[in-house]
């Protein structure tokens, strides 16, 4: 897809990976609506976004109703239509699942899985009137379950799964879905965790991951995978030999417990 011209809404567009795509994009000539909860990080990334083309965003909650509807409308208004639409909004609260609160497991439903399927709901028939796209970000935990993080990888890989069988069910229709799925990046959302390396945790920064995501636009790929080839490894690991993964995380679980026990962006 040719990435000039096109109308992009980018959800969680005001750091992290959200940014750096909307940069991204605006450095290959297409017109981006960012949203964000936080109105100071908000207004900062929309005076860095207009400063290289042309940007528009809100501030909106995309895990509610309310903010999924304001967000869309908001978008077509500014833009005058919508051709691709990212659903990078996420959240994640780490920890063992029996210490992990419900309202804590009930919020990254809602802004990691509910949201990007109701949003693409919403967004589908202006997607479909110039030939558009649904890039969906998910995670490398969705292929490789990790210790701590069991809801966050549910919500993943529901959204990974979401988009294969969108894709299917579009195919032919003129509107393509991708799925992403990071590595560890250095975002704001990594922030608080100090899983490093040692743990499997090799951060690589959010504008190599954007990047990948513009390559994956373009070339209308069906996945962007992230984490090289250590990740590659451990990805066909998991399917053929998923006990032997088991066997090495029990080695690492009382630092990664230690590591991540902080880990909260919601």
């Amino acid at each position: 897809m040719k990435i000039e011209g096109r109308n992009v809404l980018v959800t969680g567009g005001s750091s992290g990976i959200g940014l750096a795509t909307a940069q991204a994009l605006l450095a290959r000539g297409a017109r981006v609506f960012i949203t964000g909860r936080r109105a100071e990080a908000l207004q900062q990334a929309l005076t860095q976004l207009r400063g290289a083309g042309k940007a528009h965003g809100v501030i909106a909650d995309v895990a509610t109703a309310a903010g999924r509807v304001y967000t869309l409308q908001a978008a077509l208004e500014a833009m005058g239509g919508l051709d691709i639409l990212v659903n990078n909004a996420g959240g994640v609260r780490a920890g063992r699942l029996e210490e992990t609160a419900e309202a804590d497991i009930r919020a990254m439903i809602e802004v990691n899985l509910a949201a990007p399927i109701l949003l693409a709901r919403a967004a589908l028939p202006s997607l479909r009137a110039g030939g558009g796209m649904i890039v969906n970000i998910s995670s490398g935990i969705a292929l490789v379950g990790v210790p701590f993080y069991t809801t966050y990888a549910a919500v993943k890989a529901g959204v990974a799964h979401f988009g294969e069988a969108l894709r299917r069910e579009l195919k032919g229709e003129g509107v393509h879905v991708m799925t992403v799925y990071p590595a560890a990046t250095d975002t704001p959302m990594m922030q608080s965790s100090r899983a490093g390396p040692d743990l499997g945790f090799v951060r690589e920064p959010a504008a190599v991951v954007a990047q990948a995501i513009i390559d994956g636009i373009e070339s209308e790929a069906l996945q962007v995978v992230r984490g090289g080839d250590t990740r590659a490894a451990m990805i066909a690991q998991n399917r053929t030999d998923p006990g032997a993964l088991d066997q090495r995380f029990v080695g690492l679980k009382p630092a990664l417990a230690e590591a991540v026990r902080d880990h909260s962006a919601l």
